[in-house]
């Protein structure tokens, strides 16, 4: 049995710093792809800790590993992208909530990949449009700057949940199912 969204044990707490420091220490490794902006495969994390442990969790993890990659890299946070990440890792965990579905026990059905699919896309541009809306009321930065970044990254992170997120995720499931059937002999 999955454990409750609301739940919150030492266990929660460890998962929200280990994927907020994974996130982070993995965020600097990108292939830059226009000013500011890179494709970076620290990306499909949040698809992973999203969907593993549900969008409340992911979206600590994401808003928390953005947050240090920024204070690594640049020491500035950028906000408004750092909430864009938790954003993006919460909407990709909506599929916790799915009934049915429960990664730990090897449980995904067909419907579950789509909707998988469906939450990382409209995650992915909503925390871009977010993100790129903040950039420019609040921190005064330029329309077309923010439009190149934000389709860029979109396209970007777009390809990156689908080439290494989904399968991870996918794999993960298979590999719980096929070992579901053991039992422990006491």
């Amino acid at each position: 049995m999955k454990s409750s969204l609301w739940k919150w044990n030492t266990r929660t707490v460890v998962t929200i710093g280990i994927g907020g420091a994974l996130y982070g220490a993995t965020s600097w490794i990108g292939i830059p792809i226009a000013p500011d902006t890179q494709l970076r495969p620290a990306i499909a994390l949040l698809a992973i800790f999203g969907a593993l442990f549900g969008p409340i969790v992911g979206f600590i993890a994401g808003f928390i590993g953005h947050v240090i990659n920024d204070l690594i890299t640049s020491g500035t946070v950028w906000w408004g992208w750092a909430l864009g990440s938790g954003i993006t890792a919460a909407f990709m965990g909506l599929i916790y909530l799915a009934k049915d579905f429960n990664a730990q026990e090897g449980q995904m059905k067909k419907n579950h990949v789509a909707w998988f699919v469906v939450y990382g896309i409209v995650g992915i541009f909503v925390s871009l449009a977010f993100s790129g809306y903040f950039d420019i009321l609040v921190m005064g930065e330029p329309n077309d700057k923010i439009a190149i970044q934000v389709i860029s990254a979109g396209l970007a992170n777009l390809a990156v949940f689908l080439i290494l997120g989904l399968p991870a995720v996918l794999a993960y499931v298979k590999r719980n199912r096929n070992n579901s059937n053991l039992s422990v002999d006491r």
